[in-house]
C-alpha cells in the first residue's frame, strides 16, 4: 500500500506489481474501483483511496485500509495500525480487533465485494485495464464468485499464503 494516502491516486500507472488490473466506474457511486493480480495470482481491490483490501494466492483476506486506518492479518485474526504523526516521526500503534469489530469489519468488506460481484455480472464499464488485449474483467467476475463468505483471514500479511 501507498506510504501516503493521496500517493493512490494513479493506481493504473503505478501499481506495477498488479500484472494484470481493471479500473471500472461504478454505477452509483463517482469514483472508480481498481482491481488487480500479482503474477501469483493474490488479488487486491480499491474501491478510491479508501477501503482497500488485499487478499493472498487463496483468497484470504492479508491486508486492508479502510476508513483511514491499516488492518493486517496475523494468525487468522486481525488487528489495526494506527498511524500516529509528530513533526520527526510516523509509528503504528498496534490494536487487536475485539470480536465484535472484527466482525463487522468483515461484514462492511463482504458487503463491498458482493456489490462489486453484482456489478461484474452486469455490463460493468471499463474505463482502463493493463493488459489491454486482455479481458481482465472476466478474471475479475471469477475471481469475486470464488471468495469464501464470510471472508476468510490470512495466517500472515504477505502475499504468499
Amino acid at each position: 500500500m501507498a506510504r501516503h494516502e493521496q500517493d493512490r491516486e494513479d493506481l493504473m500507472r503505478e501499481a506495477t506489481a498488479l500484472v494484470r488490473r481493471v479500473e471500472v466506474a461504478l454505477p452509483d457511486q463517482a469514483g472508480t474501483c481498481v482491481i488487480g493480480f500479482r503474477r501469483d495470482g493474490a488479488a487486491s481491490v480499491f474501491f478510491g483511496a479508501d477501503p482497500v483490501f488485499q487478499f493472498n494466492t487463496q483468497g484470504e483476506l492479508r491486508r486492508a485500509f479502510i476508513d483511514g486506518k491499516l488492518v493486517k492479518a496475523e494468525l487468522g485474526k486481525l488487528v489495526w495500525l494506527e498511524r500516529v504523526r509528530t513533526d520527526t516521526t510516523v509509528q503504528l500503534l498496534r490494536r487487536d480487533f475485539t470480536k465484535t469489530e472484527r466482525d463487522a469489519f468483515l461484514a462492511a468488506a463482504q458487503a463491498y465485494l458482493n456489490k462489486l460481484g453484482q456489478y461484474f455480472a452486469k455490463e460493468i464499464d471499463v474505463v482502463s485495464q493493463v493488459p489491454q488485449a486482455e479481458m481482465v474483467s472476466s478474471d475479475v467476475e471469477r475471481w469475486l464468485a470464488s471468495l469464501a463468505d464470510p471472508i476468510a483471514i490470512a495466517e500472515r500479511p504477505n502475499v504468499g499464503a
